[in-house]
């Protein structure tokens, strides 16, 4: 079955609900699929609503963007009599943030590949997708009570970007959620709750832009929803994913991130009991 304009809908504002949100975007697309009888996944649609979740991403944190730009731009127009540019480019914090981005994305590149096979099979499986929410939901509990981080972003370190990324690598896997899992990791490291919620959705961009490209020559081959269709998903997906976004980088100062954890187990406990 082809998406039509009611399912555009419906899937664009689960996307940009479930993106941000720590509850699976991935998980939560495969159930509703299943549900709705997409059994097989439209991919130019899928790449479309993750256009829409990274508009938001980029509009949210448009300042941290702006900053990390004009500072590299500003790098072609330094003189060699005001220092060694390395030294300079060392003591900018936005370009070092902008470094531990790309340190962050190596190991998520790297396992997105070699587990990009096995998730794809996962998809079209409800019994991984529950079991993989119960995952979720462990790791965003294990944040409850966890003692308040005091690391802001210029105290970052490459350990913390590699441990990050590692994990925002690993999901992949349908039904562990990339913000719940990498702002988790950002905590238990330490780093202050603010700090983690900015550089987890700040090392998604990559990550995002990376599967879309991935996604992008396969989409091509399978042929095209009516742009119409692929307009309003993405449009849904950025209204919303705007709002979701917004509702939790204000939870995760809170340090509530642990209060999805109940939804992801009962999520994660009816999809297996639907995949007998």
């Amino acid at each position: 079955m082809g998406i039509g304009i009611r399912y555009a809908v419906v899937l664009g504002v689960i996307q940009g609900l479930t993106e941000f949100l720590p509850v699976s975007s991935s998980g939560h697309l495969v159930l509703f699929q299943n549900l709705l009888g997409l059994k097989e996944p439209e991919i130019f649609f899928d790449v479309s609503l993750h256009v829409g979740t990274l508009a938001a991403i980029c509009v949210f944190f448009f300042k941290d963007l702006r900053e990390i730009a004009t500072t590299l731009f500003s790098v072609s127009t330094w003189s060699a009599r005001e220092g060694s540019v390395w030294k300079r480019l060392c003591r900018k914090p936005e370009i070092r943030l902008f470094g531990l981005i790309l340190v962050g994305t190596l190991p998520t590149g790297f396992l997105g590949l070699l587990f990009r096979p096995m998730a794809a099979k996962a998809f079209s499986s409800i019994l991984v997708v529950g079991i993989m929410l119960l995952v979720t939901g462990m790791l965003l509990w294990l944040t409850r009570g966890l003692k308040r981080g005091e690391r802001n972003a210029a105290q970052l370190t490459i350990l913390d970007a590699l441990f990050i990324g590692t994990i925002q690598g690993l999901a992949i896997l349908p039904g562990i959620s990339r913000s719940g899992s990498t702002i988790a990791m950002g905590l238990f490291r330490g780093i202050d709750r603010e700090t983690a919620a900015r550089y987890s959705f700040l090392l998604s961009i990559p990550a995002i832009l990376g599967a879309m490209a991935l996604e992008l020559g396969e989409a091509v081959a399978s042929g095209f929803p009516p742009m119409r269709v692929v307009l309003l998903g993405a449009f849904m997906a950025a209204v919303v994913g705007y709002g979701s976004l917004s509702i939790l980088v204000h939870l995760v100062k809170k340090g509530d991130l642990h209060a999805f954890a109940p939804y992801c187990w009962l999520l994660g406990g009816v999809a297996i009991a639907i995949s007998f």
